[in-house]
């Protein structure tokens, strides 16, 4: 038998909260062998970051650590800080979420590979230079001599997790712990990520420990799954068998509730729910009639240069609609034009030439009062609730704000009344309008996102990639209540993202953006089974799915072409 290049035996973390010792992980026990991908799944809290900073002891000093870690066979839970510092990098490298907080933002891309290499080999300080450029080409960094320079906010966020992977495997590491290395990437840039990862397991014969919750990403890559569950192991088994037979029941549930793309259910909903019954709204009422909700003509959208610089034309020349009670998605990379757009649909930001008409209104030249009424009958879901929630208010207040500022209701018994009708539409209690931003989950703070957003029945809600961060079970549940508070209210939808799936399992129709311009819209079908553009074909070709013998059948064909 082969000795494991990592093992972890009955591996047990826990905090301490108080007097109390909380159990972030218990038992855990898995290996990962040498050229092996081995997948790390569960939701959030499910221990799977926490096992695996505990293998390089990056917990805090509230936390403790108990069982046995196996490194190329060596017990290294016993090591002292200098051998601590020798296997990280060396033998184990990390490659974290965030690379933008993972990089120094002070210091050059090229002087933090130079100083990995310096501490962990004998390279003099020119041939570690020469040997960072190396590796910045190996991850398929354009002109790596040029962006060796580079700051990290000078790169996109692409680029930044190749130099952190570049970073990672400057020392030819035996194992490799990548911790959602793709969250936030676009499909394509995604599967180069991952292209780049099966790559590097190939060339150095690292163990990789990838840490996810995208099932896509694990059908594409993945040799080995481990699901993890409240700090425990309920299974692992190869990727065909955990996705073709899945023998836990929290496996299944978590596999029913990916979107597929391609396989959109007929309800249109992930999991079993009645769709909503519509109601009288303002904007149901209004759904009822011809018109649209919004309407671009020709617009264009600039940033201003600094310090002499020209301006950049952030979208140029776009034009669509969105009838009434109709939801558009809106897909594309990073710096598309995407989010530019939804700011521009609901007055945040003014377009430089065109129109943007909401609900018939031209908001391009109106007035700051004109534009502030218009804004009444707009709502606004934002990507990250933590931080477009005020942490000083409780939640209630949050809500209760865009009625308070629009001067709808009057009296303070009629605004409670409101926020709780509000809380229960979103399915969280009323009892919870007292609770602070950071006493909630992600996918409660989004609901409260979406209760805020919906507080003056709006005539056009514009979402922006409000699941992208989400854990795919809250995903779910978030998509479905977006459908059926739609069904229910009648508005109509700008939702914006990068995941195709999710776009097919809301949208009536699909708007592709591409460096600022409009490649193609169409319905929903057309867009996605008979793209014209080949942009659009790109897109759908990279994105992946949760089933690993379609992910080797596309991968294939995509080297044949």
């Amino acid at each position: 038998m082969t000795t494991p290049a990592l093992a972890l035996h009955a591996l047990t973390v826990s905090f301490r909260m108080g007097r109390q010792q909380l159990d972030a992980a218990r038992d855990v026990t898995f290996e990962v062998q040498p050229g092996e991908i081995l997948a790390l799944v569960g939701e959030s809290g499910s221990g799977k970051s926490v096992s695996a900073t505990a293998v390089l002891d990056l917990l805090p000093r509230t936390a403790t650590r108990t069982g046995r870690i196996e490194v190329a066979g060596r017990d290294v839970t016993g090591l002292g800080q200098a051998a601590l510092r020798r296997l990280r990098g060396k033998d184990v490298a990390m490659v974290f979420q965030e690379p933008m907080t993972a990089l120094n933002p002070v210091l050059t891309v090229g002087s933090q590979i130079v100083e990995a290499l310096r501490l962990h080999t004998s390279l003099s300080k020119s041939a570690a230079r020469a040997r960072a450029v190396e590796l910045l080409d190996m991850v398929g960094i354009p002109d790596p001599a040029t962006r060796y320079r580079y700051y990290p906010h000078q790169m996109s966020g692409g680029q930044r997790q190749r130099a952190v992977i570049a970073m990672a495997i400057s020392c030819d590491p035996a194992v490799l712990i990548a911790d959602e290395p793709t969250t936030a990437l676009d499909v394509t840039v995604q599967a180069e990520i991952l292209e780049l990862l099966r790559d590097l397991r190939h060339r150095l014969d690292s163990a990789i420990l990838l840490i996810t919750h995208d099932m896509g990403v694990v059908a594409d890559i993945a040799d080995r799954v481990v699901v993890m569950r409240r700090g425990e192991v309920v299974e692992q088994a190869p990727v065909t068998e955990i996705f073709a037979r899945p023998s836990h029941p929290y496996t299944r549930e978590l596999l029913a509730a990916v979107p597929h793309l391609g396989h959109r259910p007929e309800s249109g909903r992930l999991l079993e729910a009645e769709p909503a019954e519509p109601a009288e709204t303002p904007a149901a009422q209004a759904a009822a009639h011809a018109g649209n909700a919004l309407e671009l003509r020709n617009v264009a959208v600039e940033y201003p240069g600094g310090l002499g610089r020209a301006g950049f034309r952030a979208v140029d020349d776009v034009s669509f609609t969105i009838g009434r009670g109709e939801i558009l998605g809106l897909v594309g990379e990073s710096g598309s034009g995407k989010s530019t757009l939804g700011r521009c649909a609901v007055g945040l930001l003014r377009a430089a030439s065109g129109q943007v008409l909401v609900d018939g209104q031209d908001i391009t030249t109106a007035s700051r009062r004109e534009l502030r009424k218009v804004r009444g009958r707009i709502g606004m879901v934002f990507q990250d609730p933590a931080s477009s929630l005020n942490p000083r208010y409780p939640i209630g207040d949050s809500i209760a704000e865009p009625l308070r500022l629009q001067g709808e209701l009057s009296g303070r018994a009629a605004i409670d009344r409101r926020v709780t009708a509000l809380l229960e539409s979103v399915e969280l209690p009323a009892a919870w309008r007292h609770r602070f931003p950071h006493e909630l989950s992600g996918g409660q703070r989004q609901r409260v996102g979406i209760a805020r957003a919906i507080a003056l029945d709006p005539v056009l809600l514009v979402a922006d990639e409000p699941t992208s961060a989400l854990d795919v079970s809250v995903q779910a549940r978030v998509l479905d209540l977006l459908l059926d508070l739609q069904a229910r209210l009648g508005f109509s939808c700008l939702f914006i993202s990068h995941d195709l799936a999710v776009v097919e399992l809301l949208a009536n129709r699909i708007a592709v953006m591409h460096q600022g311009k409009l490649v193609e819209v169409g319905t929903r079908d057309d867009v996605l089974s008979r793209p014209r553009e080949d942009y659009t074909k790109r897109l759908l070709a990279a994105a992946p799915v949760p089933d690993p013998v379609e992910q080797r059948r596309r991968r294939e064909s995509r080297r044949v072409s």
